[in-house]
């Protein structure tokens, strides 16, 4: 959202949050193939008229189906395995991401692309979606959480970290503090925010000026307040 939102500042924005089902890395495809199919027929009726799947993991389970089901363009995440292997010095990258993510077809696909050329190392971000969703993105307890996924990959060398869930880059700069100045950290979301402007077509930057134009309308299956705060945390 927050990069979308630097490309295209005068659109109007419809944010579902399904925070009562997260996290979702821990979910069958089935569940999260339904969730998606709900939360998408909600933002139709709101006047959607391109639908971001902000997730890794929703994309992996269900984008596929949507891009079946409904006429609508989806945009979509993965893990941004590609960059990082072009920009490894150390030939080792690692991808901190969702159970649901690293065994999704489309993420394996990207791997097998590139782990002939680099050494893909991953782990699963333990405990990182429900730090973020209780906004506990700093301190003694969030960094002994952090370096217990993020340590192995550093062991293992890897010199590019990719950031595979869209709730881990609130905790980036632990990420950055923690694997140290020599270390890249890729968020995929400016990636994403390139290609809603190219499925968007004719719509280009320079054509929506910051003229206050622009709304957002934050929806969510949980607590509000936890959304509002998240919100106001990027802007």
């Amino acid at each position: 959202m927050k990069e979308i939102r630097k490309v295209l500042p005068s659109a109007r924005y419809i944010y579902y949050s399904d925070n009562a089902h997260c996290p979702y890395g821990e979910k069958s495809e089935a569940y999260i193939r339904d969730r998606a199919r709900v939360i998408t027929r909600l933002l139709l009726e709101k006047g959607a008229e391109v639908i971001v799947v902000a997730c890794n993991t929703a994309t992996g389970a269900a984008i596929a189906t949507l891009r079946e089901e409904f006429s609508v363009p989806f945009v979509g995440m993965e893990p941004a395995v590609k960059p990082a292997a072009l920009g490894t010095r150390s030939g080792v990258i690692g991808v901190l991401a969702t159970a649901g993510t690293l065994k999704a077809s489309k993420y394996l696909k990207t791997k097998g692309i590139y782990q002939g050329d680099v050494r893909i190392e991953e782990h699963v971000g333990e405990g990182f979606v429900q730090l973020v969703e209780r906004l506990e993105l700093d301190g003694p307890e969030v960094e002994r959480t952090v370096r217990a996924s993020l340590q192995p990959l550093l062991d293992a060398g890897a010199d590019t970290i990719v950031l595979g869930c869209t709730h881990y880059p609130f905790l980036r700069p632990v990420i950055e503090r923690i694997a140290g100045p020599d270390v890249q950290v890729i968020d995929p979301a400016p990636a994403v925010a390139r290609q809603v402007l190219k499925v968007l077509g004719s719509c280009r930057a320079e054509d929506h000026p910051d003229n206050g134009g622009g709304s957002l309308e934050l929806l969510s299956s949980g607590d509000p307040a936890t959304l509002r705060a998240l919100a106001a945390a990027i802007g």
